[in-house]
């Protein structure tokens, strides 16, 4: 029950601490690769590639909107990455996982 809360808090965590930007480049990704996936069967590798598309989309915002030196902010988001605890990673994947199947999920049911 403990390792529920743990990924409960962070998933707020993550929620909370984004900002807006942030948080509409996830949803972005999430409603976008909700629509874009056909089964439901597909939600694990279509939310792997979500949070790589994510971390795309971060880069160029930091490298377009704020100006950042794009070697020396690869080299520090694969350190960051490297160093990333496990359960971050798992929130971020649940998160995306479960938006996308529910997207998916009521596109189906619309759509048919």
């Amino acid at each position: 029950m403990f390792a529920l809360t743990d990924i409960w808090n962070t998933i707020l965590h993550i929620v909370h601490s984004a900002d807006t930007i942030q948080l509409v480049l996830m949803a972005v990704v999430a409603l976008g690769a909700g629509f874009m996936m056909m089964e439901l069967g597909a939600v694990v590798t279509t939310t792997l590639i979500a949070l790589i598309a994510y971390a795309v989309l971060t880069f160029i915002r930091a490298v377009a909107l704020q100006h950042a030196d794009a070697g020396a902010l690869l080299t520090a988001d694969w350190k960051a990455f490297e160093t990333m605890q496990a359960l971050v990673l798992l929130s971020y994947a649940i998160l995306f996982g479960v938006v996308i199947a529910v997207v998916s999920t009521v596109r189906g049911l619309v759509l048919g």
